[in-house]
């Protein structure tokens, strides 16, 4: 009986392959995708391809990432006295990070129909494989009607679904788990925008300008039934009630000037009147900084210290600031990019206001200003050095006197073994200031603190 299911399972598995074999021979023919590989580097947008449809086809892909961490982290409690010893940060050893690993599964559907499925297979925060998200792009109308709005939908591309949502440019630019061959860099923006919700978003891109108008549910876990936010007081309670959607939009201009020179230009917006979500803390596969700035007895923010082992999935947000707005915000992002040549820079500034509950609290603000330079050499620009600047200031609570400070000033260096596999060496230092020396009658990791090191990452995507 068990050779029986064994061959079973073996004749399935061949049936499968020689399916997918018969229907997607190639990349090529997938219409209207960004590159996986080193060609997708700087494609902030979906552009229009001449990809001849001929019938249903798969597309199956995926990236992985490891770490080698140096890394050690410090703050300026000193010897703490008991009973609250168990404070003291974390001794770190140079040594492997959990290796990281996605899967995308597409597929051409129709002429200009194509839909998308994204997995993280392994994750910091999440080790066992779980779905990211997944949308359905449809950038012709044919399955209406042969031609059908064709002068619209040759500049227009629609997506549909639980997704990436596009807000701003630095997520084009940031480390998504295993999909890390787009960052120069190690770490992402320290307030790391990205998030995942159900919605739709339209692309409207003709001649160097580019826009996008989107509107999402609000919710990062899908759920009907109803989340009703806390009153802050009996007294005077949330007038809102109900999950507000959000409004994404884009608006920008991108332009290859000519062969030496690409200008790139746009402005992004995010508005929430009501939700649960939150824009800075919804990546959960977790920072590439494991461990800093943390210690034994990591509570995850609960009111007392519980013993984890220093399990990384408590605190897998290490080495990031999160404003942590309770259900309003609004946020814009302002996005430079030039390229010349070998030279590239990329900005962002970003402004993001909320608060706890609309109407009875005041409107807070938390600014981030980032700017990398990165000089790419050699034959297809297969090396590069660069460096990169970040800093966030704002204040945690209205209540708090003093804004909070957080820098980090990063320098890498990348190898492209080929289109597919990058090599990154990096040094990092982040500091952190303004902070407090407890939280209630607990010590505060943050207060004076700051880490440092080096660390190598490998890339493979495909």
């Amino acid at each position: 009986m068990r050779t029986f299911i064994k061959l079973s399972v073996i004749v399935a598995a061949l049936s499968f392959t020689s399916a997918i074999q018969a229907q997607a021979p190639s990349f090529g023919q997938m219409q209207n995708m960004i590159p996986r590989d080193q060609s997708g580097m700087n494609v902030f947008d979906v552009k229009k391809d001449s990809v001849e449809f001929k019938g249903l086809s798969v597309d199956l892909g995926a990236a992985f990432a490891l770490q080698y961490q140096a890394v050690n982290s410090f703050n300026d409690h000193g010897s703490l006295p008991a009973p609250i010893a168990g404070y003291k940060l974390n001794n770190l050893e140079n040594n492997f990070n959990l290796p990281m690993a996605n899967m995308t599964i597409g597929a051409q559907l129709y002429d200009g129909v194509r839909v998308n499925l994204d997995l993280y297979l392994a994750a910091r925060h999440h080790n066992e494989t779980w779905v990211k998200g997944g949308y359905l792009q449809i950038d012709k109308l044919d399955f209406i009607k042969k031609d059908f709005m064709a002068d619209f939908m040759k500049y227009t591309t629609i997506k549909i679904g639980q997704m990436e949502n596009n807000y701003g440019d630095a997520h084009f630019r940031r480390s998504d788990n295993g999909q890390a061959i787009f960052n120069p860099f190690i770490g992402n923006n320290i307030m790391d925008a990205f998030t995942t919700e159900m919605g739709a978003e339209v692309y409207y891109n003709r001649g160097g300008f580019v826009s996008m108008i989107g509107v999402t549910n609000s919710k990062l876990n899908q759920n009907v039934k109803e989340i009703v936010p806390a009153a802050p007081t009996a007294i005077a309670p949330d007038p809102n009630t109900t999950i507000s959607p959000t409004i994404l939009a884009k608006l920008g201009y991108d332009k290859q000037i000519n062969d030496d020179l690409r200008i790139r230009v746009t402005g992004s917006l995010y508005h929430v009147a009501n939700s649960s979500g939150n824009l800075y803390s919804s990546d959960r596969a977790g920072s590439r900084f494991y461990g800093v700035m943390s210690h034994a007895a990591y509570t995850g923010g609960a009111g007392t210290a519980v013993a984890d082992n220093f399990d990384p999935t408590a605190n897998y947000t290490t080495g990031r600031f999160n404003p942590a707005f309770g259900n309003w915000a609004t946020s814009y992002m302002f996005n430079p990019f030039i390229k010349f040549r070998g030279f590239e820079f990329f900005g962002t500034l970003e402004f993001a206001s909320g608060g706890d509950f609309k109407g009875t609290d005041d409107k807070r603000t938390v600014n981030q200003y980032a700017g990398d330079i990165v000089y790419r050499f050699g034959q297809n620009e297969r090396y590069y050095v660069g460096g990169k600047l970040n800093t966030v200031s704002g204040k945690l609570r209205n209540a708090d006197a003093e804004k909070v400070n957080v820098n980090r000033f990063e320098a890498s260096a990348g190898w492209f073994m080929t289109k597919n596999v990058l090599a990154k060496l990096a040094y990092v230092q982040q500091n952190y200031q303004g902070y407090s020396e407890f939280t209630g009658v607990n010590p505060n990791d943050l207060y004076g603190g700051k880490f440092n090191g080096v660390m190598f990452e490998a890339i493979i995507s495909f």
